[in-house]
């Protein structure tokens, strides 16, 4: 079976669909074998929707041509030639969307789920804590009713961030604001519901600190990206001033890159993203540091549903697996449409057991959705929860660069 094409899809969100900035791009990857057959992956967007789709092409043409069982040679042959990759989220991001695909080729050629190409799966069914569910949540009681609703689905772990427009510095009020809401959200749910705060790698270390601690008394289950990411020395003093463990990892790209943080001692709960850290076969290798230094592992999965099916795959062959992030329940409908083969219920994930990914796309959802346009671009920067940073009273305008509503025809 050989490589005959391998196509970036760059999908939007229609104009006239309200949604936060992180989920109104998807860049798909599509790689066609000379039989037909075809093997889907998924590359990150929040702003780099177009260097990453454009980073596709250059990474297909190490792959067009090649015989399948000749993918790893490719993935090193690419490695090599960009001499920037292990610092450049554009290329380790083409070549995790295609690595992806690969491996769900290859699982399709041999008839098994990916996670027995990786050595067999120590579960199959998998904790899932939910994120995105708190868009236009800015006082304590929208947080604490949100937070039930949530539970009510059968969510057992919540991810949010309580900071509003904070960045850098954390003022007073912000910080008393902040500790309101996740009261409000401990209060709701109970103890029986693990909560995991988010950072976004927003603060200097002193805000930072000064957060954490404040936070400490909620018993939150981790504390993510703390600091700014060009400041991660910083963690060692938020560790020791700050009880509630630290995760990290979304923007780790290398195998290395995560052992040096362990190294350090800079990270207590890894959390790489198969979409831009190597794909599959980085993967096995940044699970086998994890597991050498005993650090548990969630991943990161905030962008579309292939890489749900992909991360799925990871989770059930992971040494030291400890949740599963999902935006599931948080998606705009043309995102759900997507794909067919997973699902999310009672807070849990069923892993798929079909081969390859173990999903079915719809190709034609797909071609309705396909863009060339950029990111939408403000109020709210692209990696925050809409109504969060600017609260939103009404449905806004197109932003630019969005796509404009597709024109329907009447049957």
């Amino acid at each position: 079976m050989r490589i005959r094409t391998v196509e970036p899809m760059e999908l939007a969100a229609p104009g006239d669909e309200l949604s936060s900035p992180w989920s109104s791009t998807v860049v798909l990857v599509k790689v066609t074998t000379d039989t037909g057959a075809v093997g889907w992956g998924e590359a990150p967007t929040t702003l780099m929707t177009v260097p990453v789709r454009e980073s596709v092409r250059e990474v297909a043409r190490f792959y067009e041509g090649k015989e399948l069982s000749a993918a790893a040679e490719a993935f090193e042959e690419f490695c090599r030639y960009s001499f920037y990759h292990s610092r450049s989220m554009e290329a380790t991001s083409a070549l995790s969307g295609v690595d992806i695909a690969c491996y769900d080729l290859l699982g399709q050629e041999l008839g098994v789920p990916i996670h027995r190409l990786l050595g067999g799966a120590r579960r199959h069914r998998i904790r899932a804590y939910a994120n995105g569910w708190y868009a236009d949540c800015v006082a304590p009681e929208s947080w604490a009713r949100k937070a039930r609703s949530m539970v009510t689905q059968g969510m057992t772990a919540l991810k949010f961030d309580p900071f509003g427009d904070q960045f850098g510095t954390l003022s007073t009020a912000g910080l008393r604001a902040a500790s309101a809401r996740v009261a409000a959200v401990r209060a709701a749910v109970g103890e029986s519901v693990d909560l995991l705060i988010e950072y976004h790698g927003r603060f200097q270390p002193e805000a930072a600190i000064r957060a954490g601690r404040e936070l400490d008394q909620y018993r939150p289950s981790f504390m993510e990206e703390p600091v700014k990411p060009e400041l991660s020395d910083a963690l060692v003093e938020f560790r020791r001033k700050v009880a509630t463990p630290v995760a990290l990892g979304e923007r780790l790209l290398t195998p290395s890159d995560f052992q040096s943080f362990l190294t350090r001692g800079l990270v207590d709960i890894l959390q790489p993203d198969i979409t831009n850290s190597g794909g599959f076969t980085y993967g096995v290798q940044i699970a086998g540091v994890a597991a050498a230094f005993g650090a548990p592992v969630a991943y990161h999965n905030a962008f579309g549903p292939v890489q749900t099916a992909a991360t799925l795959q990871m989770d059930a062959w992971l040494p030291t697996f400890f949740l599963q992030e999902s935006f599931e329940t948080s998606w705009p409908e043309w995102k759900k449409g997507l794909v067919r083969g997973y699902r999310i219920e009672d807070g849990h994930f069923e892993i798929p057991d079909r081969p390859g990914l173990g999903i079915t796309v719809d190709e034609s959802a797909v071609e309705e959705a396909r863009s060339e346009a950029m990111d939408p671009i403000g109020p709210e920067p692209p990696w925050v929860i809409a109504g969060t940073w600017v609260a939103r009273s009404a449905p806004s305008p197109p932003l630019p660069g969005r796509r404009p509503p597709p024109v329907r025809k009447s049957r």
